[in-house]
């Protein structure tokens, strides 16, 4: 009786172990709220770390002042480093020119746009090289939307070498198409030179140089400055440079995690309640140290957010699988 006993309890126990373990703790419900934060206020800086390296006469773009029509002026370029800023073309805008100059220590290396072209403030419309050493960045597209706003400070420091010390930027960021300098214009009146001469006639044009350089070839998107004089350059020299685009003090900032989106606007998710309720609410971005990111509209500080942030809805494919009737 009581072996009998023995065999009918033995698998009601063994049903009870397999229970036990089948109910594996720590697993929380799908869409459970797990990690969250609360907003703080900080200082925070705009700061992109780039690689670069010490270059001899860099290219670097200048950009017009305004939008309106661009129109050269009808000049030769140096090989002379300009000692003043030179005036090379305007962009007039409603009956207004404005300058633009390539500025002292460069000299004039080509044209970017066609004489009267219209063009939109921003763009770069004549490039310059830099007379010496310079540093020069390769960018990227996604660093390139991080650094679009002025850049307000560059440090540098040259691998094994000297730094951290400034470096005056030069330029635009924006890829560079190829400068041309156009063949001076023939002037019907002007008398033949004696041939039997044999010395070249000098361009009126020139600004104290020898001729056309034959223009700059064509560059990507790149990050160019200046060291002080008194820093020792190697050229091909390694170089960690620190930009900072903008600065603000005790703004609202969240974990770059806890925010979907990017260029001003972005959504997050909002916990409230005993069951930690998901709420997305739309915010207005700022800037960005790559850890954390200024909310400067849509939260008051007091929230708790949750951590990831929301998924942003992916568009829907076509009804037809993507075919368009023609």
């Amino acid at each position: 009786m009581l072996l009998g006993f023995a065999l009918v309890g033995g698998p009601l126990a063994g049903c009870s172990s397999a229970d036990e373990t089948t109910a594996t703790p720590g697993l929380a419900e799908r869409g459970t709220v797990l990690t969250t934060v609360q907003p703080t206020r900080q200082d925070l800086s705009n700061k992109i770390s780039l690689a670069g390296k010490v270059t001899i006469n860099p290219i670097y773009g200048i950009v017009a002042p305004t939008d309106g029509e661009l129109r050269f002026v009808d000049r030769t370029p140096s090989k002379v480093p300009a000692s003043l800023p030179i005036w090379v073309a305007s962009v007039w805008h409603d009956g207004f020119p404005r300058r633009v100059e390539i500025p002292q220590g460069s000299i004039f290396a080509g044209r970017l746009m066609d004489d009267r072209s219209d063009v939109a403030k921003g763009m770069p419309v004549v490039s310059a090289q830099h007379s010496g050493y310079g540093i020069v960045a390769e960018i990227d597209s996604a660093q390139a939307y991080r650094i679009s706003s002025a850049v307000k400070q560059v440090r540098a420091q040259i691998k094994n070498g000297p730094g951290p010390f400034s470096c005056k930027a030069l330029g635009t960021i924006a890829a560079l198409p190829a400068g041309t300098i156009p063949e001076p214009a023939v002037t019907t009146t002007a008398p033949k030179p004696d041939s039997s001469a044999g010395v070249p006639q000098a361009n009126p044009g020139s600004e104290g140089g020898s001729g056309s350089s034959g223009g700059s070839e064509p560059t990507g998107m790149r990050l160019v400055c200046v060291p002080p004089a008194s820093v020792k350059l190697i050229n091909g020299a390694d170089v960690t440079l620190e930009v900072i685009t903008d600065k603000a003090s005790k703004v609202l900032v969240l974990p770059v995690e806890a925010v979907a989106g990017t260029q001003g606007k972005g959504k997050v998710d909002v916990v409230t309640g005993e069951n930690h309720t998901r709420k997305t609410v739309d915010v207005v971005l700022g800037l960005s140290d790559g850890k954390v990111v200024e909310i400067k509209k849509g939260l008051k500080g007091d929230e708790t957010v949750a951590i990831p942030g929301p998924n942003l809805p992916t568009a829907a494919a076509p009804a037809d699988g993507g075919v368009t009737g023609g």
